[in-house]
């Protein structure tokens, strides 16, 4: 083949061809008919076998156009189509086609957005999306970051929250620190404990905080919470709300929230990974009345904006700590006597350091669409949320397990087999089993994913979550039917 064809550099004839033919393929089976209804959301292969039908073992040898290209056809074939409106399943989906084009301008420039060096375009459009991002949540004059999903964003959270009441433990480590204890719903998100452990707080120094019957966050179980920690010696520093939590997609009540971390002094987190993108929408904002008074949001536009896996955006109303937390000044890459404004190296108030540009999907997203776009796409999925728990009051085997607050519908598939039963004592015991099984049938037939879960003492029920603005009643209505027709011989 010549030694181009080892060469990094693409060559125009040679590369120039491959990449073609991988673009129409690409478009032609994930993009277009990865998102026909018509076709399967998945071809379900066990693990034993999807080994046996790819080739996995990396190769010796180098591999020619034909079978790179059936390489990535069989990887496409057997990938979930995440893009599909029968998908369901996670806090994300749709394949929004000017994400897709600005993934695939980033990934082609392959940026590391740390310096305006390195990346000029870039490092303006975050700060210019950052701005306007704090405008929305109620920072004026606020900063943020672009970071690898929610998870790490509340981490960064919890570190700024910990380097603003304790400051010393930036040089000294935890050693200079009292017994830090932070507070979060008995629903949040599990990166808080994670992320505690992780920073070196310890799981058990999150303190969890009862929920009421629609999982918001009980304010005065909060405060007595806080009492209780300060009374035996803790020291309490921040307080994470949620703006949409993961399973009942309920939303903390922000303002009375926000009274006790002024009373107490706290950091006032709130992740809105889910739910900030309602922001959008003026018929719906009301949900996240108080999130002005928050010292942190974190918002991902590749939730309930769609935007491409992955976007998250933390947002902090103190626009000097990011930096005065992170920064460590390194004169290899952030110089101070460049020879223009180097107040646009970002990278420094980053804990990462090699950074891609996720940016730019979302900002291209957001010049095709307009804030009104957005506004629709959200008013649509909230509308489709409506439909849905209408049309599952209407139908005899499906049972709300709440009434919804936001696009999480919660239900339980009670089988013929388990209905007038309810008052038998093994009742829930049988209705536990009913989600899984049928999760197992939808999955090797492969017509649709929709997640299921237990949350506290509640037996597993379905969770339909929507992020894509393409889903109809119509589509509504087949999953029902689709859910009738695999539930019925239980």
């Amino acid at each position: 083949m010549g030694e181009d064809w080892f060469c990094s550099v693409p060559n125009e004839a040679l590369h120039g061809e491959f990449l073609h033919d991988v673009m129409e393929l690409v478009l032609k089976e994930a993009v277009f008919a990865g998102t026909q209804r018509k076709n399967p959301v998945v071809r379900w292969h066990d693990p034993d076998h999807l080994c046996d039908l790819l080739n996995l073992t990396p190769a010796e040898k180098p591999a020619t156009h034909a079978e790179l290209l059936r390489v990535i056809h069989d990887t496409i074939t057997f990938s979930v189509k995440t893009g599909h409106p029968y998908f369901i399943n996670q806090l994300f989906s749709s394949v929004d086609p000017y994400g897709l084009a600005g993934q695939w301008v980033t990934d082609a420039l392959n940026p590391s957005v740390y310096t305006y060096e390195v990346a000029p375009v870039f490092t303006l459009m975050e700060a210019a999306v950052l701005e306007e991002m704090c405008h929305m949540v109620g920072f004026p004059f606020g900063d943020g970051l672009f970071c690898p999903g929610g998870s790490f964003a509340n981490g960064t959270a919890i570190n700024l929250a910990r380097f603003k009441y304790f400051p010393d433990i930036k040089r000294d480590g935890l050693g200079c620190a009292p017994k830090l204890v932070l507070f979060a719903s008995e629903d949040c998100h599990y990166s808080v404990q994670k992320m505690a452990a992780l920073l070196g707080l310890g799981e058990q120094n999150v303190c969890l905080v009862q929920t009421d019957k629609a999982g918001r966050m009980d304010p005065l179980h909060l405060e007595s919470q806080v009492q209780r920690i300060t009374a035996i010696g803790g020291a309490p520093f921040m307080v994470v709300a949620t703006a949409g939590t993961t399973v009942l997609g309920a939303f903390d009540p922000l303002p009375a929230i926000a009274d006790v971390c002024t009373k107490y002094k706290l950091w006032f987190h709130v992740d809105a990974a889910w739910g900030g993108g309602i922001l959008f929408s003026p018929m719906h904002r009301h949900k996240l009345t108080g999130l002005d008074r928050a010292d942190s949001v974190v918002w991902n536009p590749h939730k309930l904006l769609a935007a491409p896996q992955q976007c998250s955006v933390l947002l902090v109303r103190h626009p000097e700590i990011i930096k005065a937390c992170h920064a460590c000044n390194a004169t290899y890459l952030f110089q101070k006597d460049k020879f223009y404004d180097v107040s646009f190296d970002s990278g420094d108030k980053y804990l990462q350091c090699g950074r891609k540009a996720d940016v730019f999907k979302f900002w291209l997203m957001w010049k095709a669409k307009g804030s009104l776009g957005f506004e629709h796409h959200v008013n649509a999925l909230m509308d489709c949320a409506s439909y849905i728990k209408t049309a599952l009051q209407q139908r005899p085997h499906f049972k709300l397990v709440l009434e919804p607050e936001f696009i999480n519908v919660c239900f339980w598939y009670v089988p013929p087999s388990l209905q007038g039963l309810q008052e038998q004592p093994d009742f829930n015991e049988k209705l536990h089993k009913v989600a899984p099984h049928m999760k197992e049938l939808m999955m090797r037939k492969g017509t649709m994913m929709i997640s299921y879960q237990p949350l506290q003492n509640l037996p597993n029920f379905f969770r339909f979550v929507v992020q894509n603005s393409g889903v109809t009643h119509q589509d509504v209505d087949y999953f029902l039917d689709e859910l009738d027709h695999l539930g019925a011989d239980l």
